[in-house]
């Protein structure tokens, strides 16, 4: 029951910031395309390829199943779109406006892998560095 809690509180706190950072990129970069969305999937992809790397039972930050839960399933989960990916896409889609559809699928597709990738090597790297002795 406890992990439910810990999903949910991430949940909430990633959707809030999902929600900030989406208002923010429009102000910023305007609402034509989604580029909130695009950016908060591929930080999100990095979060949980860093994360879940360095907090593996054998990693350098080995972390409890609440605490792994909470980012990667809660945080995380909360805070990546994909439905909302798939929702503007298909607007894109349906306004003809093919040539951006074509970029946020693959912009998303290809900038998350390369996120994950990004976030799974620094954790490997951070975990290969000898800690310091007191």
């Amino acid at each position: 029951m406890l992990a439910y809690l810990w999903v949910a509180l991430g949940s909430a706190l990633g959707g809030m910031a999902r929600y900030g950072l989406g208002l923010a990129a429009a102000r910023l970069w305007g609402a034509a395309f989604p580029w909130g969305t695009l950016l908060i999937n591929v930080v999100g992809s990095f979060v949980i390829g860093c994360f879940g790397t360095l907090t593996l039972p054998g990693g350098p930050l080995p972390a409890g199943a609440g605490l792994r839960i909470f980012v990667m399933v809660g945080l995380c989960g909360g805070f990546t779109t994909f439905s909302s990916f798939s929702l503007q896409t298909l607007e894109l889609v349906r306004s003809e406006a093919w040539g951006a559809a074509f970029a946020n699928v693959a912009g998303s597709v290809v900038l998350c892998l390369l996120a994950v990738a990004a976030g799974w090597w620094l954790g490997a790297r951070i975990g290969a560095t000898p800690s310091a002795g007191p």
